[in-house]
Parts: C-alpha cells; structure tokens; sequence
C-alpha cells in the first residue's frame, strides 16, 4: 500500500463499493478510477475522495499520520487519561523510611541515635515530591519533650532529610548532641558557631556553642527537616450530656 491509488482500492473494498459505483458518484468513468488506483488519485480530486471515504488527506495523499479523523485526538485523549491514572496513583503510592532513635550503647549508659531494625514509616510519594527529598537520604524520628510545642507536639513523627546539613538561617534541623537527638531552629555564628532556638523559647532559652565547643560536646547536624505530623495534645475535657 504504496500509493494513493493503493489505499483508494483498500477503502472501497473495506466500504463495499465497486469501482463502477465509485465512478458513478464521482460523475467519472470506470477507467479513470482504474488509472487512479495505477497511478494515484490527481491531487486536483484528493481532497474530495477523502472526504467521501470519511479519512484525511494527508494519509490518503502519503499514508502518513493517523487514517481517519479524530484519531489523534482520541490518541491524545487515551494518553491524558493513563497519564493521569498514573499520576494518582503516583500520589497514593507510599515509600518507606528508617526510623531513628536514640539507643543505649555499650559505654557506660550512654545514647546514640540509630536505626531501629524492622522499623519503617510510611509516607506518601507526593511528600518527597514536594520537597525534592530523595528517598535514600529520608529517615524518621519521633519528637521527644516539649521545646518545640506548639509547633511540633511530643510524640509527633518527623522526617529528616539527611541531604541537606547546611545550614540555612531559621530552618529547622535534627541534631545529634553527644548522643542526644535534638530537634531545633539553627542559626550560623561567625568562626564556626552555631545558635540552636527552641519554638517554645519562653521556656527554652536559645543556646550558642562556638566552634571548639561543637567538637567537644559532640554536635552535629544530621539533616533538615522536611515533614511532621503534629499530634494535638490539648484535649478539651470530655462533658457530660
């Protein structure tokens, strides 16, 4: 099916028309539509053929593009519909984090931040997206003690992007501090130092360690916080009907 003249034979055999009928509709004679299907359709005549036969110029002029109209539009429709299956089902799809803590080590009592084994937390896809976050660097703790109520209550998961530890003026970032998780607003000081500043600062005054005291005591920033989930924890008080 190289030529018009090819595809013009198919058509009518697909709409039963013989050529002689063909002819007669199209006021001419049987043996110009033999010679047009030797010789492909005059361009002069293309438009009006296709037009009968319900398909587009242009494939009946080359056999290029879709056949019949409307074709790319349903095509490009079909494809919008998967495409956007696809992209609910991407934003229901959860991915599973490590959870951290902080575990007794072997020396004398003390803590450490670590994975707890066989211990996942569940996130939607959509969240990493949001927040550029790749999944190999997200890790989950829980917020321990009030420092940072209202913002993020006791108990509240979060998540860690362990990418990101520079830091940013104002962000919220994890910190491990001598064996101590530590959830706080950090802020850089000149030669090194750094400002840590609790959400609940009425209760927590900020705290500055210079340079040499981060290597002393141990401080280092494990990642950037990305995600919580803030529990309430100020219940009304039930009443009595």
């Amino acid at each position: 099916m190289n030529t018009s003249g090819d595809r013009l034979r198919i058509l009518l055999r697909e709409c039963h028309l013989s050529a002689t009928d063909f002819a007669v509709n199209r006021k001419v004679t049987p043996q110009h539509v033999n010679n047009w299907f030797k010789r492909g359709i005059p361009l002069a005549r293309m438009e009006e053929v296709a037009e009968l036969l319900s398909v587009n110029v242009r494939w009946l002029r080359s056999g290029e593009g879709p056949k019949h109209p409307g074709e790319d539009r349903d095509k490009r429709r079909l494809e919008d519909v998967a495409r956007q299956r696809s992209d609910r089902a991407s934003m229901r799809e959860e991915l599973e984090m490590p959870f951290y803590t902080e575990r007794q080590t072997q020396n004398c009592g003390r803590t450490a931040v670590s994975e707890m084994p066989n211990r996942k937390v569940r996130l939607a896809r959509r969240v990493f997206d949001a927040m550029d976050v790749e999944l190999h660097n997200a890790i989950c703790v829980a917020m321990s003690g009030n420092s940072m109520a209202d913002k993020i209550q006791d108990g509240s998961l979060i998540g860690i992007d362990r990418g990101r530890i520079n830091v940013i003026d104002g962000e919220m970032y994890a910190l491990e501090h001598d064996g101590m998780l530590r959830v706080k607003y950090l802020y850089r000081l000149p030669g090194g130092g750094l400002r840590l500043r609790s959400h609940n600062a009425g209760e927590y005054p900020d705290e500055i360690f210079t340079a040499e005291q981060i290597l002393e005591q141990h401080i280092h920033v494990i990642g950037w916080i990305f995600w919580w989930s803030t529990l309430n924890n100020r219940r009304h008080p039930a009443t009595l009907p």
